[in-house]
């Protein structure tokens, strides 16, 4: 107790150091903490050299199912060798090149490049970046659980790996601007379809408009219809040849005998004066005008109000021939049809456009008994000898009598052929896979032309050539063998009856072809308005528009009011 207070006083020198106890303490921990750190490396290093054993064991705890890891590896082990992360790098840089050339040729098969050359050096490169990480030497970087990584190997294949890429690379390089291109091709393929299908649709929509314009009476023809008609009603004692009889030039077949069947007032007016105008002798020419009932009175009205050079003309309604009726007229008897009458009269914008090359044989003109007359010439005419068939959208620039002078060697119908090359041959109007059809007719056989035809009557009452025309039409009631219209069934009735004439007779086109040259149609004797574009519509080419105005007796007051040419 003395000695402690004697401490705690400060007093005395030979008593024990007040820190020497402490001082001892610290070297104690600090040995304590040295053997610590001794055996724990010991401990490491005891363990580690005999990890790789499969058989040893760990009285410490510390065995890797302990860790939750796949391979055996002490506490240093866990600390990453420095060239792994590098090994990583390379092969990750490896499997995103393998990716990529992957996607460049699944992307070439998209675009639809199976058998081209990159499809197939994509697919090697493909190849080439697993066999490299297949390698037995390169494997076993990824495989051992060594912590040393053997340096010269993973340096050629780091090597190896950036070649690969290399050409990787490159490849692509050289790929994406034909992968850029097939793009474009595609997309522009897309786009073409599109407006194909544009252009077809817009087509038939504009196939449908210029059949209505073509086949639509413009106004100022109907307004000369009504007008004449008016005229005929007011004075009916002063146009009407009934109860009076018959001139004898109309069956004198020693005169120029001409057939014209049309409901179109103007349009034949202007054939009956183009003929007579170039007529040497224009009061040997008769004119056989035959209309339907609705236009009859207009029809003779036009026709004497000018004297015509003396020609003689004839007005009749088709009505006036008694045996043409539906008993005998397979025509006639058809129109009764109801799925015939469906196919014209419902005419729609949908129902028309199905089928545009077939769309002008919709049109109801087609049933129009005045089309038909032209295969009834010899029973019409009965003491006429030869006659010359004129349609309404012609204009006559020379004299025609010499068509009377023409050998016509026993046939029946003298017209100009139209075929060319593989153009306008038969096979383009009738359906040759038809057993009837194809057995009767060579497909190849030359077509002509109606417009102006030149017929034999005589050779065509003993060729029965009506009969034949009936033989066919009734075959033909559900328009399985040809189109409808009258040129088909033309060319079948006169089929070995036709006798070519020179084409300077007959120039056709003025209707829809604008590339006519003007010198063959100053060398005609014919010119025809066949197509849409009549002369008397809007739609007319201008260039041969004048051809046919120069005939229309605009003097007249009848056609001076309905302001026709303004």
């Amino acid at each position: 107790m003395a000695n402690y207070r004697t401490s705690r006083s400060g007093g005395g020198g030979g008593g024990v150091p007040v820190f020497g106890g402490f001082g001892f303490t610290v070297r104690l921990l600090a040995s304590a903490i040295t053997v610590a750190v001794c055996f724990f490396f010991a401990f490491s290093f005891f363990f580690t050299s005999h990890s790789h054993s499969p058989h040893f064991q760990t009285n410490f705890g510390l065995s890797s199912g302990s860790y939750g890891i796949g391979s055996r590896r002490s506490v240093l082990a866990l600390k990453s060798d420095p060239l792994k992360p590098r090994l990583g790098q390379i092969r990750k840089q490896a499997d995103d090149h393998r990716a990529l050339v992957l996607a460049y040729a699944s992307y070439a098969r998209k675009l639809k490049l199976e058998n081209s050359k990159l499809v197939r050096v994509f697919a090697d490169l493909s190849r080439n970046y697993s066999d490299l990480i297949n390698k037995p030497s390169y494997r076993a970087l990824f495989e051992t659980d060594s912590l040393s990584i053997d340096e010269s190997v993973l340096r050629q294949f780091e090597k190896e790996v950036k070649e690969r890429i290399k050409a990787t690379r490159q490849m692509i390089s050289e790929a994406k601007e034909s992968f850029d291109n097939q793009l474009k091709i595609q997309k522009l393929k897309d786009t073409i379809f599109a407006v194909n299908e544009q252009l077809t649709k817009a087509k038939k929509q504009g196939a449908f408009s210029s059949l209505i314009a073509a086949k639509s009476i413009p106004k100022s023809l109907h307004c000369l219809a009504m007008r004449l008609m008016e005229e005929r009603i007011a004075l009916p004692g002063k146009y009407t040849d009934e109860g009076k009889p018959n001139p004898p030039e109309f069956e004198d077949p020693k005169l120029y005998h001409y057939a014209i069947f049309s409901d179109n007032v103007l349009a034949a007016s202007v054939v009956v004066n183009s003929a007579t105008k170039n007529a040497k002798e224009p009061w040997k020419h008769v004119f056989h005008v035959v209309t339907d009932k609705m236009n009859l009175g207009a029809m003779q009205v036009m026709f004497k109000l000018k004297d015509y050079n003396g020609a003689h003309i004839e007005v009749k309604a088709v009505e006036d021939y008694k045996f043409l009726n539906s008993s005998y007229v397979p025509v006639l008897r058809q129109l009764e049809s109801a799925n015939l009458q469906k196919f014209y009269f419902e005419n729609t914008l949908e129902n028309a456009t199905k089928d545009t090359n077939n769309m002008k044989f919709r049109n109801p003109k087609y049933l129009s008994i005045l089309n038909h007359l032209r295969f009834y010439l010899p029973e019409m005419y009965p003491n006429l000898h030869r006659i010359l068939f004129l349609d309404d959208d012609i204009v006559v620039q020379k004299d025609l009598t010499g068509l009377w002078k023409i050998d016509m060697d026993g046939k029946v119908n003298g017209a100009v052929e139209t075929c060319f090359g593989s153009f306008h041959r038969y096979a383009q109007y009738m359906n040759f896979s038809h057993p009837l059809i194809k057995q009767k007719f060579n497909p190849k056989a030359c077509a002509w032309a109606y417009g102006m035809n030149f017929f034999d009557l005589d050779a065509w009452r003993r060729e029965k050539c009506t009969e034949e025309y009936h033989y066919w039409q009734n075959l033909n009631e559900n328009r399985t063998l040809w189109k409808l219209g009258t040129l088909p069934p033309g060319l079948i009735t006169f089929y070995s009856t036709t006798k070519p004439l020179e084409k300077s007779w007959h120039v056709l086109g003025l209707g829809y072809n604008p590339s006519i040259s003007m010198d063959e149609i100053r060398n005609a004797a014919v010119v025809h308005f066949n197509g849409n574009m009549k002369p008397w519509l809007d739609i007319a080419m201008n260039q041969f528009k004048p051809l046919w105005t120069k005939y229309v007796d605009y003097d007249l007051d009848f056609i001076q009011a309905c302001n026709f040419g303004v």
